[in-house]
């Protein structure tokens, strides 16, 4: 069962795949986590079957038109808040070698900052290496929402991105509000959320739609039962907030910025609140914020078949693929379809006690979409599904869902539909909803649309009414703002790229033409150098400038 708008770097989904499929003993089974980051670039996208672009660009357009613009905050620091503004961190060795930790103290309620009690965040830096002059702090968030910064930052940016980045800045991450160390939302126990991934998320009949129905109501309810009150004070503008307290904390008069999937709403998000405090900014993988929910979770499923598409014109080439013989992508996507479909009526055991369904083979599907790196790995767990082995599709979804191999799971999920419910009214709110929406959804995705859109009906059982809603983001007065985006990325279609870099009064596109979700560090060269030269010379690339 996915979670609606999970946005996340792809080295983040893929570098955990990898670990937990690491004690298997197959040829080229899994990428590294260093390869799940440098993927390839592919020839265009315009041949390769249903393209997102020419109807969510109209879409953007007219609903971009229509969406209120961000106020900024006053400039000036209100008295209650100055007390969060003037600490300073206290750091001490944590449990990676080379990093630094800490605690920040931010307000949960910045309506009734001090009345309404704290919440502590945890914060991590690595201290710039030289040569060359000291350029501040350098802030990174992979996503999510609910992907924890700090150990992305441990895991891979402190140490894979380019050396002359981290030579002249101090790297940190800081988990936002309810994620990971930073008092977790908490909603199901493990073996419930167990049970709740295995829900037919492509109901049948009536007794399946029940089904379902009652999953979410029980995932609403348990977030509400065993958060309490953080619940309703985890938005992407509390989390925006919480940022401009951490980088007064670090000493830096602006904020440098690094932010990949959704964390590009939450950079967007800060620049629009305040946008005199921006001063370099790179969004790769970009999220529009004038989009409705329905919107996003369509445009989505869209991607999604685009990246199927890609997948199934590499795998056609080559001697193991599973979807073969099919004359092209709406033949091989028949072909997965009927997996499906025969997962949904028979799921093959794996070990003792778990199964292979459809909903986790969907899930494990989608994951390997993120990036081509794990489209071999994706080839030889379709093969194996067939031949009645489903371990390693089913570790394809773990990592997707963030399951270890002791069947514990992060806060990456709880959080995911913590901040997506309270940031956007519900996609759909009963299942009348999707069934009028399954055409356009099926239309998008053959393959996916129909899963996809069921899954999109999580928040219309929340238990707090959202507090945002769909707007343009100007961010006037800021300094030039990188937005990059992906051609054929599934996750955040390169349409959204373009709509936020026109909404953003600085904003400047930077296109990758390639395949997988974001674009930095992964592998062109381009790309890598235009970022690079941005953040150590403050000289964004050309307008329009597109890289392979």
């Amino acid at each position: 069962m996915d979670s609606s708008r999970l946005l996340r770097t792809s080295g983040a989904v893929i570098a955990t795949a990898a670990l937990l499929i690491s004690g298997c003993a197959l040829e080229d089974s899994a990428p590294s986590a260093s390869a799940a980051a440098r993927p390839q670039a592919r020839g265009d996208g315009s041949a390769w079957g249903y393209s997102p672009a020419a109807g969510a660009i109209d879409t953007v357009r007219s609903r971009t038109g229509l969406a209120a613009p961000l106020a900024p905050l006053p400039k000036a620091l209100p008295s209650a808040l100055r007390p969060y503004y003037a600490q300073r961190l206290a750091w001490h060795a944590c449990g990676t070698a080379g990093f630094e930790c800490a605690t920040l103290t931010a307000p949960l309620d910045y309506d009734r900052p001090r009345e309404g009690g704290d919440i502590k965040l945890a914060v991590s830096r690595k201290k710039a290496t030289g040569p060359g002059a000291h350029l501040g702090s350098l802030m990174v968030n992979p996503g999510g929402p609910g992907g924890s910064a700090v150990n992305y930052l441990q895991q891979y940016a402190g140490v894979g991105y380019p050396a002359a980045v981290r030579a002249r800045y101090d790297m940190v991450g800081m988990d936002p509000r309810g994620v990971a160390a930073s008092q977790p939302v908490t909603c199901l126990t493990n073996a419930e959320m167990d049970a709740y991934t295995q829900v037919d998320q492509t109901p049948d009949n009536a007794t399946e739609i029940a089904e379902l129905v009652e999953a979410y109501q029980k995932f609403a309810d348990s977030c509400a039962t065993r958060t309490g009150r953080l619940l309703a004070h985890v938005s992407t503008v509390d989390a925006a907030r919480d940022m401009d307290i951490l980088r007064a904390a670090l000493g830096d008069e602006k904020l440098t910025y690094v932010g990949a999937s959704y964390g590009t709403f939450l950079g967007a998000t800060y620049a629009g609140l305040f946008p005199s405090r921006v001063g370099h900014m790179v969004l790769d993988g970009a999220l529009d914020p004038s989009l409705d929910s329905e919107r996003i979770n369509l445009d989505q499923t869209a991607g999604f078949q685009t990246a199927f598409t890609a997948f199934v014109q590499d795998c056609l080439k080559r001697k193991d693929c599973p979807l073969a013989p099919a004359a092209n992508a709406t033949a091989a996507g028949d072909r997965l379809s009927a997996l499906f479909k025969q997962l949904d009526a028979r799921p093959i055991q794996v070990g003792k006690a778990r199964r292979l369904t459809e909903s986790l083979a969907t899930t494990g599907v989608i994951s390997a979409m993120y990036d081509e790196a794990a489209w071999g790995l994706l080839r030889k767990a379709l093969s194996s599904a067939q031949h009645g082995d489903g371990a390693l599709l089913l570790r394809l979804s773990d990592a997707y869902y963030e399951r270890d191999g002791k069947g514990a799971y992060t806060n990456l999920m709880f959080a995911n539909a913590a901040v997506n419910c309270l940031d956007l009214p519900a996609a759909f709110h009963d299942p009348d909803d999707v069934r009028e929406a399954l055409p356009e959804f099926r239309k998008a995705s053959p393959v996916f649309g129909t899963s996809l859109a069921w899954s999109a009906l999580t928040c219309g059982y929340w238990s707090l009414p959202a507090t945002g809603r769909p707007h343009r983001i100007p961010a006037r007065g800021a300094a030039p703002i990188l937005v990059v985006g992906t051609t054929r990325d599934p996750a955040t279609p390169y349409p959204w790229a373009r709509s936020l870099a026109s909404q953003l009064d600085s904003g400047r596109l930077l296109t990758y033409d390639g395949d997988g979700h974001t674009a930095y560090t992964r592998g062109s060269r381009c790309i890598d150098t235009a970022i690079n030269d941005y953040l150590l010379t403050t000289t964004p690339p050309p307008a329009a400038q597109k890289c392979s």
